[in-house]
This record gives C-alpha cells, sequence and structure tokens, in this order.
C-alpha cells in the first residue's frame, strides 16, 4: 500500500503512484510546513515556479491536515490561476482542461483538504486514473507499505519519462513537476507517459 500525503496539484510521481493503486491520502497526519501539501511547481519561462496555497496558522504544531484552514488575506487563487494561464496557454491541452479547474480558483473553500482532494479528483478525472482513498484519521505504515508521507521520503525508485514540455524551445526537461504540467503537455496520453515511468524502474 501506498500512503501518501495530501497534495496540492501534486506531482507526476504521485501519480504514477496512483496509478499503481492501493493509495491511501492520509488526512490525518500532521502539517508539514513548505511541502507539497500546500505547494506545487510548474514551469514557467523563467524556470520553475512554486505556488504556494495559502493556509491559517500554520505554525500551530502537530496539527491534522484535515483541520488545516485556508488563509484568503491574499490573493494567492487569483495569482496561482494567473501563473497557469500564463505558463500553459500555449500547451496543446491547456484549453481543453481550463474549464475543469478554473472554478476551483474562483470559489473558496474553507479546508486545505476540501480543495486539494476537489483538485485531485479532477486531475484524476482527466487522465482517467482512479481516486485513492482517503483516511481521516492517521493511518500507521504496516511492514511492505511504502510511505511517502515524511517530507522528505523516498519511496520507490521513479524514472521521469521525458515528453515535450511548454518551453521546450528554450529550457531543458524538468522531470517531477505538477502532473498539470503533464496533463497539459500530452493530454490523454498521460497514463501512458506515466506508464512508461513506471516500467523505466
Amino acid at each position: 500500500m501506498f500512503l501518501l500525503p495530501l497534495a496540492y496539484l501534486p506531482s507526476v510521481r504521485y501519480f504514477a503512484c496512483l496509478m499503481q493503486g492501493g493509495c491511501v491520502v492520509d488526512l490525518g497526519e500532521h502539517f508539514i510546513k513548505r511541502s507539497e501539501r500546500n505547494r506545487a511547481r510548474i514551469l514557467t519561462a523563467d524556470g520553475t515556479m512554486e505556488l504556494t496555497v495559502h493556509v491559517a496558522h500554520a505554525n500551530r504544531p502537530r496539527q491534522p491536515v484535515r483541520d488545516v484552514r485556508l488563509d484568503y488575506s491574499k490573493r494567492w487563487q487569483h495569482q496561482h490561476w494567473g501563473a497557469l494561464v500564463a505558463s500553459y496557454k500555449g500547451s496543446p491541452y491547456f484549453d481543453f482542461y481550463a474549464d475543469r479547474l478554473a472554478p476551483f480558483y474562483e470559489r473558496r473553500f474553507d479546508f486545505l483538504a476540501d480543495f486539494n482532494l476537489g483538485l485531485l479528483e479532477c486531475l484524476c478525472g482527466a487522465a482517467r486514473i482512479p481516486m485513492p482513498a482517503v483516511s481521516e484519521t492517521y493511518v500507521e505504515a504496516r511492514p511492505g507499505d511504502c510511505d511517502l508521507r515524511p517530507k522528505n521520503a523516498e519511496g520507490p525508485a521513479f524514472a521521469a519519462e521525458p515528453y515535450v514540455q511548454v518551453f521546450a524551445d528554450r529550457q531543458p526537461f524538468v522531470p517531477n513537476l505538477s502532473f498539470a504540467d503533464l496533463l497539459f503537455a500530452e493530454g490523454p496520453e498521460s497514463s501512458s507517459v506515466l506508464g512508461r515511468c513506471l516500467s523505466a524502474r
């Protein structure tokens, strides 16, 4: 079983794990600042950019991820959507998926978990990958489980399969960005790229 953290616009590697099945997203683990729980990496004309979802009381110790509330004191939704549009409007499949993603940057969600899981369901649906199970309480890792929740968890070997990224004419390939980068580039073929990542391990 793969034990996964809640993640914002999860990475290609995260989705490669989802493709293998047997995944659980743990909402009972403690929130870890400066991690994929509220950060994602995308590609811009100037290189990679980190998008950070603003959360309230991020310094509160031992706060379960399920209880983390979003902070709208700054216009991060507007900034994130603007960055996605500016970066990916020239990609082959952006227009095809933009209408599915845009509502997440227009309405307000109370909790980080609701926002992230809604986006995850949207991305899984677009790629035809089953949603993982979700646990509201902390899941103890058992022998044989692959626990990717620690901030610097190694997890299984991951061989990034190169694909044509939006700025390929001026930048080298950047592996393991947000899955949105792969989806906008490859559309329905995204799952095939993930399959090649797995077979190359």
